[in-house]
């Protein structure tokens, strides 16, 4: 099991680059371009840092940061944009949810025909 968060990938306003972790490279070309649109449109509307991280148990979290300086950054804004993407983007994100249990903790493997239709 993993002591820390595992970031899955993540968007800076401040450096106007997006990262995806080598480790989910396998992920469909669609979905990793999903995943690319939705940080980087997330960062370009409230500014800061987004990260999508997966727990030690494999739930999916939104993490964000601003330096402290930042007037720019929208903490309101975030909190209705994040629940604007965990509402519009349920399923992607529960599959991507239990891809990782699957493939990284190695849990209910027998969820794994249910991945067929998401990869």
């Amino acid at each position: 099991m993993y002591q820390d968060n595992i970031v899955l990938c993540g968007s800076s306003n401040y450096e106007q680059k997006y990262y995806l972790n080598p480790d989910f490279e396998s992920l469909p070309e669609p979905i990793q371009r999903e995943l690319q649109i939705m940080c980087v449109l997330y960062t370009e509307d409230i500014g800061g840092i987004l990260t999508l991280e997966f727990d030690e148990v494999g739930t999916l979290q939104f993490v964000t940061r601003a330096d402290e300086g930042d007037l720019l950054y929208d903490e309101i804004g975030s909190v209705l944009k994040i629940k604007q993407l965990r509402e519009e983007r349920k399923e992607l994100l529960e599959s991507l949810e239990l891809y990782f249990k699957v493939f990284f903790l190695n849990e209910d493997e027998g969820a794994a025909g249910n991945l067929e239709d998401f990869l």
